[in-house]
């Protein structure tokens, strides 16, 4: 089983979460980063190819056996899925058409998410919003994990099943620590979606609607593209909550790895992020930064000072400490 992670609990903290301060100072300094704001007119012409690519690669692989499937599925048809999920979580900041129009938004999410094969559009945007708002906070930030997936997945074995199952947590924990009631726009996302996975086993077969769902999988667990899940916001060096990645894989994941600047600067598109850490360098130089996204999932999965428990948390808001 391995060794056994070292914490036996969250690293509890009682101050605000530290991105709205960093904020306003940073813009007292450099005003000029608000240019920044706003939608890149390139974003929606970047997920259209993507999802054309999909709808492509449905039909070119409709024939192949299984083991060509599985190997599209990770190494190029989940990539693919991976980054439309991030083009999802662009969306959900209205980066797609700006804030004027945010009906346009949520309809390109439904497109977005169309290969992707489950619907979670507009559910990621109700729950994502709230973690940049409240980041910590022990009920609003579903993004941390619960004291049962803490307690179960606590060994070298353990933290290497977690990783492959965290499709699961990420999709299944909102609901069981943070219900919300379902929105009409959830609903309409889950018809459109069952209408177009319909459409694909019609017209390709059921092994192609897996292959759409293996890769969402594949791609979310055990896979590179799938380490910022967990470089983000675990703590691999005591008192830091988020961390920032500045490597190549950007390039394929909507710059998600300029996570110090995405969260200090939620306003700012991806493809813009690098500006705001080249307009302030001496505010995320001497952070704690990712080199590797592999190396991060190599050493929270080896590490015995890493797991589930490496979170910092807070209080929630109203309740007593």
């Amino acid at each position: 089983m391995g060794q056994h992670v070292s914490r036996t609990d969250f690293e509890w903290v009682y101050t605000e979460e530290p991105h709205a301060s960093r904020r306003k100072v940073i813009l007292e300094k450099y005003p000029q980063i608000k240019k920044l704001f706003g939608y890149d007119p390139n974003f929606k012409w970047v997920v259209t190819g993507m999802v054309l690519i999909q709808f492509l690669l449905i039909w070119v692989l409709k024939d192949k056996p299984w083991s060509i499937l599985i190997l599209a599925a990770y190494c190029l048809g989940g990539v693919i899925n991976h980054s439309l999920m991030l083009a999802i979580h662009e969306i959900s900041h209205n980066l797609a058409f700006g804030h004027a129009r945010p009906m346009a938004n949520k309809m390109f999410g439904f497109f977005a998410n169309l290969p992707i094969g489950l619907p979670v559009s507009i559910s990621f945007k109700k729950y994502h919003l709230e973690h940049h708002r409240y980041q910590g906070d022990e009920l609003k930030d579903t993004d941390i994990p619960t004291y049962l997936e803490a307690k179960l997945f606590c060994t070298t074995f353990g933290k290497f099943i977690w990783v492959i199952l965290q499709p699961f947590f990420y999709s299944f924990r909102p609901l069981i620590t943070y219900p919300k009631p379902p929105t009409y726009l959830e609903f309409v996302n889950l018809v459109i979606q069952l209408i177009f996975d319909a459409i694909v086993v019609y017209f390709c077969g059921g092994r192609m609607l897996g292959y759409l769902l293996l890769g969402s999988f594949l791609a979310m667990g055990l896979h590179p593209v799938a380490g910022h899940f967990i470089s983000e916001h675990y703590m691999f060096k005591k008192g830091y909550e988020t961390y920032s990645y500045y490597g190549p894989l950007n390039w394929i994941t909507f710059n998600v790895g300029y996570h110090n600047e995405h969260h200090d600067f939620p306003a700012v598109p991806g493809s813009r992020l690098p500006e705001v850490k080249k307009i302030a360098p001496e505010f995320y130089d001497n952070l704690p930064q990712h080199h590797s996204w592999t190396a991060v999932l190599y050493d929270f999965i080896m590490d015995p000072d890493v797991g589930p428990y490496a979170r910092i948390k807070r209080k929630a808001r109203g309740f007593s400490s």
